[in-house]
């Protein structure tokens, strides 16, 4: 890994962590839903990056949109304030929905 992906895997394994504690769960719990416990440890350590398969799977098994579980991850990655991420996001979607589509 690269020292940006090390960061990046870092960061998700920090939100991984924060929606698991806030859902009460134990990585054991969770490793029974997704995954197992080794590979989920792993993430949470900053030692592993999911496939976008994988952050799907692990969202659903927390209830939560995989966006979700992304957007904390770079929070915390490119250190911004929650409502200044939610604005670029906001401002990307605006933008990116001007694009003509590759169909027309």
């Amino acid at each position: 890994m690269t020292s940006d992906e090390e960061d990046l895997a870092r960061a998700f394994g920090l939100a991984l962590n924060k929606v698991r504690l806030r859902h009460n769960l134990s990585i054991l719990e969770l490793s029974q839903r997704v995954s197992g416990r080794t590979y989920l440890s792993d993430l949470e350590r900053g030692l592993k990056l999911p496939t976008l398969g994988k952050i799907d799977s692990i969202a659903r098994a927390l209830n939560v949109h995989p966006v979700s579980l992304l957007m904390l991850a770079y929070q915390e990655h490119d250190r911004l304030e929650p409502r200044k991420l939610l604005a670029r996001l906001e401002a990307d979607y605006k933008l990116l929905n001007q694009c003509p589509s590759d169909s027309e």
